[in-house]
C-alpha cells in the first residue's frame, strides 16, 4: 500500500503528513473552562496514547484558559472555533497550537482573513473541516441533498481564502456519518489538493457499534493511502476513541505501541479457560514496550500451526499447555503455571530486546 504523498505541518512538535507517522488524536468532553478536570482527562488521554488534543473553545473565559492548559500537559493543543472569529483570535493570542475551523461559520471572508493572517504569523497550521451536517445552504440547493461532491466544493471554497493569503499550513477534514459519503469526499479531494488529511467517520454512535463503523469507514480509507491524522468519535469516555485509533493502526500494521495480541475463537477442542487466559495475558502485558506479537491460542493441535508468525505463544490442552516461538514448542507447562512460565519467557525477551537497542 503506497501512501498518499502531502504537505507536512506542525501543530507544536508533532508533524502531521509528508512521511511522518499517522498521528492520533480526541477532544476532550470536559468544559474547558474547568481547568482542573480538563488537565486531568488529557493526562489520561496522553497515558492512553494520545498525540493531540481537540478543545472546545465556545467563549472567552475558554480561550484564556488556553496558557494554563498548554502549560499542564506535553501533547499539542487544537482549539475547535465555530462561530466567533474573535474567539480564534484570542485562542491564537494564548499561545494554541492549533486550529480548527469551518470558515463559512465564522463569519464574512474579511473575517476568516484576520484568523489566518493571525495563524500566519503565529506559525501554526488551521484544519479545515467540513461535515455533511455544515454545508452552506447554497450547495444544498445546488446538490439537492448532502453529498461528497457537496463537501469537496465547500471545503475548497474555504480553502480557497486561505490559499488566496498565502497560506498552507492546512489540513483537510470532510468528515459524515455516512461511510460511503466519507470515503468518496477524500477520493474526490486527493485529487484537487495535497494538504493532509485528518479523517474519521462523525457522530459514528456508541462503542457498540460506532467501533465497528469507525473501524469500516476509517481503516477502508487508510487502505487506500488516505489518512495523516485520525479520531475516532464515539458518545463515549474519549480514552475509547484512542484506544479504538491504536486497534486500527495495529491491525494495519501502520503503527505498533507495544505488544500486538492474536488469539483464536476457540471450538469443541479447547480445554481451558481461553476466555479469562486471554484477558490475564492482556493485563500482565499492558504498558511493555515490546514489538513483538503474542498468540494465545485454545489447543495444541492448531496453535503453533495457526500461529505460527507469532513470537511467542500460549497453546491450551488438557491441565496442561505448551509455549510456543515462531510455531515450534519450546516447553510443555501444566495449566496452573502456564501463566507464570510465559511471563518469564516475556521476560527474557524483554531483557534481549532493552540490551540490543
Amino acid at each position: 500500500m503506497q501512501r498518499r504523498k502531502t504537505k507536512k505541518v506542525f501543530f507544536g512538535d508533532v508533524a502531521v503528513g509528508g512521511n511522518s507517522s499517522i498521528s492520533i488524536q480526541s477532544m476532550t468532553n470536559t468544559k474547558t473552562s474547568n481547568l482542573k478536570k480538563t488537565v486531568r482527562q488529557i493526562h489520561n488521554l496522553e497515558k492512553s496514547g494520545c498525540e493531540l488534543i481537540r478543545i472546545a473553545v465556545p467563549d472567552l473565559k475558554s480561550a484564556k484558559k488556553i496558557p494554563e492548559i498548554k502549560n499542564g500537559i506535553s501533547i499539542p493543543l487544537i482549539a475547535d472555533i465555530h462561530f466567533d472569529y474573535r474567539l480564534a483570535l484570542e485562542a491564537i493570542e494564548n499561545g494554541i497550537d492549533g486550529l480548527r475551523l469551518n470558515p463559512g461559520n465564522i463569519g464574512s471572508k474579511e473575517r476568516v482573513e484576520k484568523v489566518v493572517k493571525k495563524a500566519k504569523k503565529a506559525n501554526i497550521p488551521i484544519r479545515v473541516g467540513v461535515n455533511s451536517g455544515s454545508i452552506e445552504k447554497k450547495l444544498i440547493d445546488k446538490y439537492g441533498q448532502p453529498t461528497a461532491e457537496a463537501m469537496v466544493e465547500s471545503a475548497l471554497n474555504q480553502i480557497k481564502i486561505l490559499e488566496d493569503n498565502n497560506f498552507e499550513e492546512i489540513v483537510i477534514s470532510l468528515k459524515s456519518t455516512d461511510i460511503w459519503m466519507t470515503i468518496k469526499a477524500y477520493k474526490l479531494m486527493a485529487k484537487k489538493r495535497d494538504y493532509p488529511f485528518h479523517i474519521g467517520v462523525t457522530e459514528a454512535g456508541t462503542p457498540k457499534k460506532g467501533v465497528v463503523k469507525s473501524a469500516v469507514g476509517i481503516g477502508s480509507l487508510l487502505t487506500s493511502g488516505l489518512g495523516d491524522t485520525l479520531r475516532v468519535s464515539l458518545t463515549a469516555d474519549p480514552i475509547k476513541e484512542v484506544e479504538t485509533s491504536w486497534y486500527i493502526l495495529e491491525s494495519l500494521d501502520l503503527r505498533q505501541r507495544g505488544i500486538k495480541i492474536i488469539s483464536c475463537p476457540t471450538c469443541g477442542r479447547t480445554n481451558i479457560d481461553l476466555t479469562g487466559l486471554v484477558e490475564k495475558v492482556e493485563k500482565k502485558l499492558e504498558g511493555i514496550k515490546l514489538p513483538i506479537t503474542v498468540a494465545v491460542m485454545g489447543c495444541e493441535v492448531n496453535g503453533p500451526g495457526e500461529a505460527k508468525e507469532a513470537d511467542i505463544g500460549i497453546a491450551g490442552g488438557k491441565k496442561q499447555g505448551i509455549i510456543f516461538k515462531k510455531g515450534k514448542k519450546v516447553k510443555t507447562v501444566k495449566e496452573e503455571k502456564l501463566l507464570d512460565v510465559f511471563m518469564e519467557e516475556i521476560d527474557k525477551m524483554r531483557s534481549d530486546y532493552n540490551e540490543n537497542v
